[in-house]
């Protein structure tokens, strides 16, 4: 197993986030070793910055927190955030089109947005407080055929966030031997993130990392 820090991708989402709060995230990422920041896009091009000549890699999420917008807007969106320097890119699939049995379009909206980042890692949010478990493996099975790197399963802005019968789906649905996971939402304590990664996921996104890997109390962050 590698070192705790490096599962986490330290996270601030919230609308009301400052570049005070991203610069002070930054700077907790590097003093605690963390995998990556994730952050709203706006903010990529100053993380970078702050991230300059250290380990710590720069995530941006993209189509947040619905998935509901167009195609194109996403894959702009997604340009200009690699643009800006970012290394990773989570993004909501489209969950009513997925609700709908389209899935030809929830896959091209995925493909779309992999087909201008061939060379950064994709990580796909499916937001599975939404979805039965039919609806879950589907979404992890048309990520995988788009290519994504990771299924991820939360924005933390929905009805509830990871959970160990949502993660054993994921898991069911990768037949490729590489797609890795990401869990999400509502970890907030060392136990919690052990008991994902034993169950094999490879990326815990969190707001409370700090609390994860020094054990302490979390202060309850939302994401």
């Amino acid at each position: 197993m590698k070192p705790l820090s490096k599962y986490i991708d330290h996270t601030i989402l919230k609308a009301t986030a400052t570049k005070t709060d991203i610069i002070k995230l930054c700077q907790e990422a590097k003093e605690h070793d963390f995998f990556s920041v994730c952050v709203n896009s706006c903010h990529v091009s100053l993380a970078k910055a702050e991230l300059k000549n250290s380990a710590v890699k720069v995530c941006s999420v993209i189509g947040f927190p619905l998935g509901a917008m167009s195609t194109i807007a996403k894959v702009e969106e997604t340009k200009q955030a690699l643009k800006d320097g970012a290394d990773e890119i989570d993004m909501v699939l489209n969950i009513g089109l997925l609700k709908s049995e389209d899935f030809d379009a929830v896959y091209k909206d995925i493909d779309a947005v992999k087909k201008v980042m061939p060379n950064n890692t994709l990580k796909v949010i499916l937001e599975t407080c939404y979805l039965n478990d039919l609806d879950i493996s589907k979404a992890s099975t048309l990520a995988i055929q788009a290519k994504a790197e990771f299924i991820k399963t939360s924005t933390g802005f929905g009805t509830g966030g990871a959970t160990i019968e949502a993660i054993t789906l994921m898991k069911n649905a990768i037949n490729n031997g590489s797609t890795k996971i990401k869990a999400s939402g509502g970890i907030r304590d060392t136990d919690t993130a052990l008991q994902y990664i034993n169950l094999g996921v490879d990326r815990i996104g969190t707001s409370n990392g700090i609390a994860i890997v020094t054990g302490q109390a979390s202060g309850d962050k939302s994401y």
